[in-house]
């Protein structure tokens, strides 16, 4: 592992950490520098690369962090969820990969722990060139349910989806873009770090031709949204990174399987085939592909 920093470095304005030019600052730190190209020193560069999975204890997310360890010999792995403890499968792999595999608990309903995540990923590694935004809800039992009509739809189920769905996942890159920009595609075949929100086919406006699952596909079209609009910041910036949305077509996972009775014979994936998919789009990203709409079959969605 090679460490080289920058004249730069991370400090918190706001609530979020920015980057800031501290000769005096690099000299005291030995994880936290971070480069530009204008800098003499070179990024933090982590062979293979550092990627987040955030909602990482089940379902896709899991599959995620699975085969990222799996097809890379060398790259580092941060795993996030709600309840680190309780992730038994996470737990299992950590015993397979204990040097690559980091997890740590974050919730997107508390931004603290976003916060917390980002300052914790910062010390242990410097930088990020990946975040796979996984959470998702679509049901919870006497909690939540997709509305087949209008007469169902209720405040408290549109908030909730809106906040897992669309709020978390963009607070997660707020906190994480500086980690981003920092690492764009060092260590990776990659020449920009990528963001990667799991989005749904339900949540194109342009593509609805059902209607229903109000707080669902509403929740997955503002994420869209907030990516896109994202996507086209980091682009004036100039910044290393782009921001994708993916749609994992219909997995085999709890989320899905109250539902899948009406999908069509071939068109329910299993997690292992539909991650592997996705991680071919994320690994052939290029700065053209920022603020696109993907299927599984690397196909563009439209709006």
């Amino acid at each position: 592992m090679r460490y080289s920093f920058t004249m730069n470095t991370l400090v918190k304005t706001g609530g979020a950490w920015l980057v800031s030019p501290s000769l005096a600052a690099v000299r005291r730190m030995s994880v936290a520098g971070f480069a530009t190209s204008s800098s003499s020193f070179s990024l933090p560069n982590w062979e293979g690369g550092v990627s987040m999975v955030q909602g990482a204890s089940r379902g896709i997310g899991l599959e995620f962090v699975r085969q990222l360890l799996e097809n890379n010999k060398k790259g580092h792995v941060v795993a996030t969820c709600r309840n680190p403890k309780e992730a038994t499968s996470l737990i299992n792999l950590k015993n397979s990969f204990s040097e690559r595999l980091f997890i740590q608990k974050l919730d997107v309903t508390d931004e603290t722990t976003i916060e917390e995540s980002a300052e914790s990923v910062r010390e242990r590694y410097g930088s990020l060139n990946l975040l796979i935004n996984a959470t998702g809800i679509l049901s919870i039992p006497g909690v939540l349910q997709p509305e087949t009509t209008l007469n169902k739809v209720e405040k408290s189920s549109l908030m909730l989806a809106y906040e897992v769905n669309a709020v978390g996942p963009i607070l997660v890159m707020k906190h994480m873009w500086p980690l981003l920009k920092a690492g764009g595609g060092n260590g990776t075949e990659r020449a920009v770090a990528v963001v990667a929100n799991l989005s749904a086919r339900v949540g194109s406006v342009g593509d609805n031709k059902l209607g229903g699952w109000h707080s669902y596909r509403a929740s997955k079209t503002a994420l869209n949204q907030l990516t896109k609009n994202v996507s086209v910041e980091l682009g004036r910036r100039k910044d290393p990174v782009v921001c994708i949305l993916l749609h994992p077509g219909t997995v085999d996972t709890d989320l899905s399987r109250p539902f899948q009775r009406n999908v069509p014979e071939g068109k329910l994936f299993t997690k292992e085939y539909s991650v592997q998919k996705l991680l071919h789009i994320i690994n052939n990203a290029k700065k053209q592909d920022n603020g696109k709409f993907f299927a599984w079959d690397g196909q563009e969605i439209p709006w």
